[in-house]
């Protein structure tokens, strides 16, 4: 029974733990290889094997009839703004400041989302366990060497995180009426349509050699398709911000890949901030599962009557 209860607080971090290997497999492309092409490529490959998905196991749930667009806009409109705001914000104001800022806004942001458009009172359990994941995310990145902050890299940061926390809501709603893996796969497939443009734009050469190949099916299929798909299914069955504050587990997670398969070397302090964050998830999946608030189903997070 217990287990039962923490299956979808575990389906969330098992999703956020395969987003941990996207920096590491990134690190194994050609270094002709853009991130902004790299994300624009992991999305089209996630959507189309979510779709591949979709049309082979649930056939039924493809068609479009009573899915609104109307709702389902925001998701598919932060998925697709998530990869350029967030590699724009890495490269102007450096990787720690941009990680940090971005993923550890979007619980913040997330959080209040769900106050302004849901009614919901955050508990005392989730503020406390987002403020030690929170801290543990800024220790784990900001540790060492010069900290360089540009106002526009940070907004650019900023928006990254307002763009999963919104997918975040957005999906949770579309998931009321349908199954995970329709939504999932719709939202992707037209996130993926959105930024299909910007690979006119960049290099896409890469693709032509083995290591471009293998870094694209990871992050397509195993980085995107696979954990988002986890990361819905406990959606299902957990507030929005709290999925978003176990979704911490991905900066966890790209620092001990980072040590032990990179080479990368981390401060006694960021190993400090690593067991903060881990206590902040401990405090999130303990005690008495979260009940559902339906209070706020009736006010979407887009007025779609309007």
């Amino acid at each position: 029974m217990i287990m039962r209860e923490r299956m979808p607080f575990l389906l969330v971090i098992c999703g956020a733990v395969l987003w941990g290997t996207t920096g590491t497999a990134q690190t194994f492309a050609p270094e002709t290889a853009h991130p902004v092409a790299v994300g624009t490529i992991r999305l089209a490959v996630g959507g189309t094997t979510l779709l591949l998905l979709l049309l082979l196991f649930d056939w039924k749930a493809s068609s479009l009839r009573g899915f609104s667009w109307k709702q389902a806009l925001p998701a598919v409109i932060s998925m697709a703004c998530y990869q350029p705001l967030f590699f724009s914000a890495v490269t102007m104001t450096g990787v720690a400041v941009g990680t940090v800022t971005a993923i550890g806004s979007a619980p913040i942001l997330a959080g209040i989302l769900e106050v302004v458009f849901y009614r919901k009172k955050q508990t005392v359990r989730w503020g406390i366990a987002t403020l030690l994941a929170v801290a543990g995310c800024i220790m784990l990145f900001v540790n060492s060497g010069t900290v360089t902050v540009r106002p526009l890299g940070v907004l650019f940061a900023l928006g990254a995180g307002l763009s999963f926390a919104v997918y975040s809501l957005t999906s949770k709603q579309l998931m009321e009426n349908r199954s995970a893996l329709s939504v999932t796969a719709l939202v992707f497939t037209g996130s993926a349509l959105l930024l299909a443009p910007l690979l006119f734009w960049y290099d896409t050469s890469w693709l032509g050699r083995w290591q471009g190949i293998a870094v694209s099916l990871h992050l397509g299929v195993a980085a995107t398709s696979a954990a988002y798909l986890l990361f819905s299914l406990g959606l299902r069955r957990v507030h929005s911000s709290t999925a978003v504050t176990l979704s911490l587990a991905e900066p966890l997670t790209a620092a001990v890949l980072g040590v032990f398969l990179v080479g990368e070397t981390l401060t006694a302090f960021s190993w400090f901030g690593m067991l903060v964050l881990l206590s902040g998830m401990v405090v999130l999946t303990s005690g008495k599962k979260q009940p559902e608030n339906r209070e706020g189903n009736a006010k979407t997070f887009v007025k779609t009557s309007e």
